[in-house]
């Protein structure tokens, strides 16, 4: 994997895997046994070690992961994924600018929604990362704004401090599961600078039960992921969940209006009925967790 440029660490498939050096070393087993996602994008039903370095291998040769040769499209991948949710809404002015993470510069913020889609198409979730001059350029070249172009530090509080310092009040921003600790500062910032924080909770396979508790108790739009916790204790607060699969789940009034602007430009054909109790389940449904 020589066009791989510097040292990146992020979460594969409840794995957590590193690029350095040109090499894939993956670091622990992953936490998925199945992903009906990952088998319609990759093809692969039994998860293992080798399937999580195959699967970066790919993401690498294909739309450059970590590389000079980044691919940007801001084409629709995941039905219900977080990126495709802001850009919609920020589209319909619901939404000023997002906050986000994309390897090779850390933590952006942004007000164009086509390169918040083209960020977060194929991302997973990143723990750590260093700079790409190139990815850097293409963000600022598209209106972005990179918070720490020398280091690519990942710090989401930060940046929405930034987003409020240039004059924006409605901001989405993408907080990892591993990093459900930092939503009570975003929430104080929200407070004191007057804004209106919409916060999406992604990348939760790995989700402890104190994670879920944090993020129960302070995020709007939450991505269950491959996580039994997150569906156990955010499912049954959720005022909506879409999808059965790997659910989305709006925990607030704010998060729910989100969520239905974007189905208002979903072109499948939906069912929508009303339940008693969430999380709604179909056996056989969803990833399968490792025994």
């Amino acid at each position: 994997m020589s066009c791989v440029l510097g040292e990146h660490e992020f979460y594969c498939c409840g794995a957590r895997v590193l690029l350095k050096d040109g090499e894939i070393k993956v670091l622990s087993e992953p936490r998925i046994s199945y992903c009906p996602l990952l088998e319609s994008l990759y093809g692969v039903r039994e998860v293992d070690s080798e399937v999580v370095r195959r699967v970066v291998e790919s993401k690498i040769k294909r739309f450059g992961f970590c590389c000079e040769c980044r691919v940007f499209d801001s084409s629709m991948v995941v039905p219900y994924g977080s990126s495709e949710i802001i850009s919609i809404c920020m589209e319909s002015g619901l939404i000023e600018c997002g906050v986000t993470v994309c390897e090779g510069a850390g933590t952006i913020i942004a007000a164009n929604p086509n390169l918040i889609q083209e960020i977060g198409a194929r991302l997973t979730g990143i723990i750590r990362t260093s700079p790409i001059k190139s990815i850097i350029e293409h963000i600022e070249g598209s209106g972005g704004i990179v918070l720490d172009r020398e280091t690519a530090g990942i710090d989401q509080s930060r940046g929405v401090a930034k987003a409020a310092e240039m004059g924006y009040r409605r901001v989405a921003v993408t907080v990892a599961g591993f990093n459900s600790n930092s939503i009570a500062e975003i929430r104080r910032i929200e407070s004191e600078r007057n804004m209106e924080v919409a916060v999406f909770s992604v990348c939760n396979t790995c989700a402890s039960r104190e994670d879920a508790e944090r993020i129960a108790s302070g995020a709007d739009v939450v991505c269950a992921s491959a996580s039994k916790i997150i569906r156990e204790v955010v499912g049954p607060r959720a005022l909506l969940q879409l999808g059965v699969t790997i659910p989305v789940f709006a925990l607030t009034k704010l998060g729910k209006k989100l969520i239905l602007t974007y189905l208002d430009r979903f072109k499948d054909r939906l069912v929508i009925f009303r339940v008693h109790d969430l999380p709604y389940k179909v056996e056989g449904r969803g990833p399968k967790l490792r025994e």
